[in-house]
This record gives structure tokens, sequence and C-alpha cells, in this order.
């Protein structure tokens, strides 16, 4: 049986972020006795909770969240477990290689940490396991067009190495972060789902991300047929 899992942090009011980000409002605009309808006000980073990184985030001339090709967050990926790793343990190339043939062009990468279970302590913002630097060029260099982690950002001291090396104009990795609930997956490869706003001309966007669990097999064909078309 397929099972659609929620890999997603809840939005909510005073929801905390990175300490030079926007601070997260969510306030009632109007309410049903007002105009007989609720909307709501939100004031948020686009780096907030589950949500991922543009090239534009670190990059001038890099591509913005509307001109992305969604499918590097949409199809089949492995999950890989990280659960042993430490406070600032350092996932390292020699960690990828174990993987063999199995990473290579087009893979999707799914990093279970377990940091996820951190959230909201302040420490889930800067003691988490880390991509290494040379991780994250080693992963440009097989080809990889995904990156999804259950950790806020790659890495906090190294974020400028770190999102270089995967978001340059040569390798363009798509990076998901803040995932959530990762041991709920019972396979080891999943269809991921993760779809941004479309925030025209900026550089990241929240993301609602779900997995598709099960015997993925007979979906895969479809991924392999699948084009995608930017509106105009």
């Amino acid at each position: 049986m397929l099972r659609l899992v929620d890999l997603s942090l809840d939005i909510y009011d005073k929801a905390p972020t990175f300490w030079p980000d926007p601070k997260t409002a969510v306030m009632p605009h109007l309410k049903i006795e007002n105009l007989n309808y609720n909307i709501t006000q939100l004031v948020m980073s686009t780096h907030l909770g589950t949500h991922l990184d543009a090239p534009y985030h670190f990059f001038d001339d890099g591509l913005t969240v509307e001109n992305l090709d969604v499918r590097r967050g949409f199809g089949p990926a492995l999950v890989l477990d990280f659960t042993h790793k430490a406070r600032k343990d350092e996932i390292t190339v020699e960690d990828l290689e174990a993987y063999g043939d199995k990473i290579g062009k087009g893979s999707r990468l799914i990093f279970h940490t377990g940091w996820d279970k951190v959230f909201p302590n302040p420490d889930y913002f800067g003691e988490q396991p880390v991509l290494g630097i040379e991780t994250c060029k080693w992963m440009a260099q097989k080809g990889v067009i995904c990156v999804a982690l259950d950790t806020p950002t790659t890495y906090p001291s190294e974020y400028l190495a770190t999102h270089h090396a995967l978001l340059n104009k040569q390798a363009e990795i798509l990076i998901i972060e803040g995932l959530r609930g990762l041991e709920r997956l019972q396979s080891k490869e999943v269809i991921l789902i993760a779809l941004p706003l479309r925030i025209a001309g900026r550089d990241g966007a929240p993301c609602r991300a779900m997995a598709i669990d099960g015997d993925i097999e007979p979906l895969k064909p479809l991924f392999e047929q699948l084009a995608f078309s930017l509106a105009d």
C-alpha cells in the first residue's frame, strides 16, 4: 500500500527562525463577525520552516523561485539514514560513497538525521549535524539535483561555502530544508513532493513537503516521461 506522508513543519505565530531573519507573525485580519469570513495576515521569511532555496538566495544572477524546474523536488528520492550522527558531526564524502552507484546524475537525496526533534529549541538553528563543504562539492560533481534535509540549513558556520557549492550555475541543486518526521518513512526510496509558492523574483519559498512511501517502482516510469512547462 502507498502512503502519503506529510514532512512539513507548521507555520504559526512567533514560530522561531534564524536570528537575523524576519520574525514570524500570523495575525487574524478579519473575522466572520466582521465581514462574514475569516482571513489572516502573514509576515514571515521566505526561509521559514519547511522551505526551499533558489540559486538567487546566494547569487544575484541566479534563478529565482518562479523560474525553477520544480521536477527537481518532485520524483524518486533516496532516504539516507544519518541518525547516528551527533551534534555538529559532519556528513562526509566517505559517508555518501558508502551508497555506491545509487547516487549519481539526477539523484534526489533526503538526509535523515532526526534533528527535527530539537525544534523549536534554539539549538535547532546551530548545533545540527552538517553537510561538509567537500560533501556538497562531491554531490554537485555527481550530478545530484536535489538535497532535502531535516535540519534548518546545510552548515551554520559554513553556510556560504556549502550553498555556493550547491547553488552555483553549474550545479543548481535544489535545497529543501526543515523537513520533519522522516522516521515515519518505511522505505529507503520514496517519491518526494516539495513544491514552492510561486514568489516572483525571490530567493526561496515555503513548501508543503510530502513523500509517497511504499512500493514506488510502478510509479518511476512516470517521472522519466514527465515534462514541465513554466507559466509565461
